[in-house]
């Protein structure tokens, strides 16, 4: 039977567990961190003593293992750098999780490693209505925080140590982000700093507000205060122990190594005996069972709100011989350290996850949208090679420019031959070339439409389905963008003086171009354009077998005639070539309204990779700071 106000146990014991890293570059296998034997033999072996007073110069101090707090500082680096911007599964917990370990580096990891002789810090948590506050200003003899029956009762938390001790927490070291006052308050971003003679140096008590407050900014705040403690004191009550939220944060601490100790307050004497075996198996199945464990009875304060003296007795001088042993002080803080560095690489094994979901996210929705847009690359390909576009109005206007001579009349006499042949094989009225030129435009323009519409619409649907890209989305992708058509017949324009162009350079050395007027290259490079859409396999239908056939042996006939047969193919294929290079790069920049989304984000290429390699170096350095030896932890009064 554990007797009131008596530790049931000892500390929790066993530090976190840690993975080896990888091997670096130019180490040797002694110096390697990822070999578990690995013991850092030009590591200098640390002092666990500390100032027994525990009182350290505000000015002074021995900074622990540099390379450590340069690992750390990177890691922050790479933490705060990482984003989560895409909306998946993983991204609210692994921004909980960045937001929680760059607190803790700031708020007790980097400055409980630059001062390991600092005050030993006690936060006192528990749950609504525990009598954290009464307990605390029991144990330092005077009303520090305030306590009562209206809830949240503690909102802005409230530090108490010796007078010698002040100058560092007014420092702001700890907790750098919450500002120092003198005065109670309810501000939750504040601390109050309080003196307390009764004291013992060495050693000071954080009153956090309730972990299952009502209040979010009081949780959340609670939370962050527990992740600074040395030690956590976790009080709870004859009639809640058993609540879940609490236990969620005792495995917390637990799994971080902070060495705990728990006191189970207002237990009637009556159930003393049945709750304290309850707790303790309770404690066990959590692996918990080393940490010690205090009961008070159920009692009643005094004038000045306090617990008798006889119910606080055992805890007092269990705190009063810890504050008096600076080796026991140390070892707290180098287990409860060492504790939490471990805990580093699983946190950063869960962002290096989730960052790399986010950068496979990126790409994949990068890839549904160049899918989309390839597919348009590929129809206007065939659209171009079938010869669907020598269909309709095209068909007609090409039929009349050749049928009504006008095309003819501009060439050489020695082509002027083969007109009557050309003339039989099409009928129609006589129609300007120019027509023939709006036509190809208009259809070329339609076509380019229709496929930028097709990717647009497919390419959001892609994204509709991704629950990354649904959250990017803005109903203008859905359709091409405003100024496309404008763009696209622009392009076709370009591409027709680019045909001319290439007339006027492949005909350059032929008397043919030299001795016509340049309605000649024009009428010439329509038939070049003809010859493009209908130089692959063309199956017309209907009535357009006739015509069609016509209309390729017309094209044909009179460049062959012009600059040869060898040479029409070439002439053709550098058309082509031309066009859907032109075609490609309108259709990327409808993409580009897509990827301008993925990229705004800001997912890098591997995000995880940076994450990964920092959490090895604070491994790395970790191991050969050697905090602590490995051996259990015993404390002053401990009675196992």
């Amino acid at each position: 039977m554990t007797t009131q106000g008596e530790p049931a146990g000892g500390p929790s014991t066993a530090p976190a567990s840690t993975q080896p890293s990888s091997q670096r570059s130019g180490e040797s296998s002694a110096d390697r961190p990822g070999d578990p034997s690995h013991t850092a033999p030009d590591a200098p072996d640390r002092d666990t003593s500390a100032d027994t007073t525990g009182s350290p110069d505000p000015d002074g101090g021995d900074p622990a293992e540099p390379d450590l707090r340069a690992a750390l500082v990177g890691l922050r680096s790479a933490v705060r750098d990482t984003g989560f911007p895409l909306v998946l599964p993983s991204t609210d917990e692994a921004v909980r999780t960045g937001r929680t370990l760059v607190a803790q580096l700031d708020d007790y990891l980097l400055p409980r490693l630059a001062r390991l002789d600092a005050p030993l810090l006690v936060v006192v948590g528990g749950s609504t209505g525990a009598g954290k506050s009464t307990l605390v200003n029991s144990l330092v003899q005077a009303r520090v925080s305030a306590a009562g029956v209206l809830r949240p009762t503690t909102r802005a938390p409230v530090l108490v140590c010796n007078p010698a001790d002040s100058a560092w927490f007014r420092r702001g070291e700890l907790l750098p982000g919450l500002t120092r006052t003198n005065e109670p308050g309810t501000d939750p971003n504040t601390l109050q700093l309080v003196a307390a003679p009764a004291l013992t140096p060495g050693l000071a008590f954080l009153d956090a507000p309730d972990i299952d407050s009502v209040v979010a900014a009081n949780r959340a705040l609670a939370n962050q205060l527990l992740a600074a403690a040395d030690l956590w004191l976790f009080v709870t009550t004859a009639a809640r122990y058993a609540d879940a939220v609490p236990w969620g944060l005792l495995r917390t601490a637990r799994d971080r190594g902070t060495v705990i100790a728990l006191v189970l307050d207002r237990v009637p004497p009556e159930a003393t005996d049945e709750v304290t075996q309850h707790l303790t198996e309770m404690l066990a199945e959590h692996d918990l069972a080393a940490a010690p464990l205090f009961v008070l009875p159920e009692t009643i304060v005094d004038g000045q709100g306090l617990l008798p003296e006889r119910a606080t007795a055992n805890l007092r001088a269990w705190f009063g011989r810890l504050a008096a042993d600076g080796r026991a002080r140390a070892a707290i803080v180098r287990q409860t350290l060492d504790g939490a560095l471990a805990a580093v690489r699983p946190a950063i094994d869960l962002l290096a996850a989730a960052a790399d979901e986010q950068a496979q996210a990126a790409r994949s929705l990068d890839e549904r949208v160049a899918g989309a847009y390839r597919n348009a690359r590929h129809t206007v390909e065939q659209g171009v090679q079938d010869g669907r576009l020598l269909r309709g109005e095209v068909l007609a206007r090409w039929q009349e420019f050749v049928g009504t001579g006008e095309m003819f009349r501009t060439l050489e006499a020695r082509i002027g031959r083969m007109r009557d042949r050309v003339v039989a094989a099409i009928t129609g009225r006589p129609a300007p070339g120019r027509q023939l030129q709006a036509a190809i435009e208009s259809q070329l323009v339609t076509l380019l439409h229709g496929v930028a519409a097709d990717a647009a619409e497919t390419a959001y649907t892609g994204w509709q389905a991704h629950p990354a890209g649904a959250a990017l989305l803005e109903p203008a992708l859905a359709r091409p963008a405003p100024d496309f058509t404008t763009r696209a017949e622009r392009l076709v324009r370009d591409w027709q003086r680019g045909v001319l162009d290439l007339v006027r350079v492949e005909g350059g050395d032929r008397r043919f171009v030299a001795r016509t007027a340049a309605y000649a290259v024009n009428a010439t490079g329509l038939a070049v354009t003809i010859a493009v859409f209908a130089s692959t396999a063309f199956i017309p239908t209907g009535l357009e077998v006739a015509t069609g056939a016509g209309t390729t042996v017309a094209a044909q006939v009179v460049l062959q005639a012009i600059f040869g047969d060898q040479a029409v193919r070439t002439l053709a294929a550098k058309a082509r070539e031309d066009l859907l290079k032109r075609v490609a790069e309108l259709l990327d920049e409808e993409a580009a309204r897509y990827r301008a989304r993925t990229a705004a984000v800001g997912v890098g290429s591997e995000p995880g990779e940076r994450l990964r390699t920092a959490a090895e170096d604070v491994e790395w350095a970790r191991r050969r700071a050697r905090l602590t030896d490995g051996a259990p932890l015993n404390l002053p009064g401990d009675t196992r």
